[in-house]
């Protein structure tokens, strides 16, 4: 078992020496304050193979941090949606503002309770009341089953504010990575159903928003950690029900592919440079702009996908939170 255990080690010492040698130039890319020994080691990818297991890991449950509340409710339809709902525990002016905050994970993994931190943080620093749905997951449930359940938990929001204690006429919607694409979805269906969140906010976190980008084939030096070609190849064939093509998507399944973007809420757009998803990000802030949409981009030089989780105490992931908190607060 001795002699086993020793090879063991040693080959795990070799697959870490190769991936560190093999991912040497794309760390040198990284803003140093930003790097860390894991990062060449972080999956960046999915396949049918890995799913179950990185699912357990994103179902776990997260602290929520201090002063705070969380409980569990349903948002009733066919199926019924699981919510997550974190209230402020200090006293405040009710009724109190809002955020739908969607989950990350490609469509494909992910659960409100992994990040309830980030619900637990704006709870409590914007004294709102955060709304987090366990959307359905791809492949099982291709779009726009994702959708549909975030538009039944807006709706419950609204249909039952005073039993929350929100005002309706100040929710915002919120989310990272396919969280980001899943708002600015939100915010067109919203928009054309007519569900006043007109004069609101979009926050849209290096958001998940076109599914061509899984057909261009080369990404230069992006997509190198924590969200790489492959996999954005693998959650959006998933997400669809069949690999992306150029000629089209479901209306809302690719947000960045809607050209008229007028009418929409006020955005916050924030990706790095060194992000699969920046130059979606960046096209999409920049064609809400042209259509008259107040819209708030910030790229960061050096940052990877999900760099604000990785080295969240780096001065740059700082601002960048600070930059899109401060967003919600002005617009809500």
């Amino acid at each position: 078992m001795k002699k086993v255990a020793a090879l063991a080690g040693v080959g795990a010492s070799v697959f870490v020496a190769r991936r560190y040698l093999a991912m040497r130039d794309a760390m040198a890319d990284v803003d140093p304050e930003l790097r860390s020994p894991l990062l060449p080691l972080l999956p960046g990818s999915t396949n049918v193979r890995t799913l179950p297991l990185y699912r357990r890991v994103f179902r776990l449950s997260l602290k929520h941090g201090e002063g705070v509340t969380v409980t569990e409710r349903w948002v009733a339809g066919d199926p019924a949606v699981r919510v997550l709902v974190t209230t402020p525990t200090e006293d405040g002016a009710t009724p109190r503002p809002a955020v739908l905050w969607i989950h990350s994970g490609g469509m494909i993994l992910g659960s409100p309770q992994f990040e309830a931190p980030f619900s637990g943080r704006l709870a409590h620093e914007l004294g709102a009341i955060v709304v987090s749905p366990d959307y359905r997951l791809a492949p099982e449930h291709p779009f726009p089953a994702a959708l549909d359940d975030c538009m039944a938990t807006l709706r419950w929001m609204l249909a039952s504010a005073d039993e929350l204690g929100i005002d309706p006429q100040r929710i915002a919607v919120a989310g990272g990575s396919a969280g980001g694409g899943l708002s600015a979805a939100v915010a067109q269906r919203s928009h054309d159903e007519r569900i006043p969140l007109r004069d609101q906010d979009q926050v849209l976190i290096y958001p998940m928003l076109d599914d061509r980008t899984a057909l261009r084939e080369d990404h230069g030096r992006r997509g190198q950690f924590m969200w790489t070609p492959a996999g954005i190849k693998y959650a959006w064939t998933a997400y669809l029900g069949r690999e992306p093509r150029m000629s089209d998507a479901p209306e809302y399944a690719a947000p960045a592919r809607r050209t008229d973007l007028a009418g929409l809420p006020p955005a916050w757009i924030g990706v790095g440079d060194l992000d699969s998803l920046y130059e979606e990000s960046v096209g999409y802030a920049e064609q809400l702009k042209a259509c008259g949409v107040p819209c708030e981009l910030i790229t960061v030089p050096g940052m990877y996908h999900g760099a604000d989780l990785v080295a969240s105490k780096a001065a740059s992931m700082r601002e960048f939170c600070r930059s899109y908190v401060g967003h919600l607060r002005t617009y809500i």
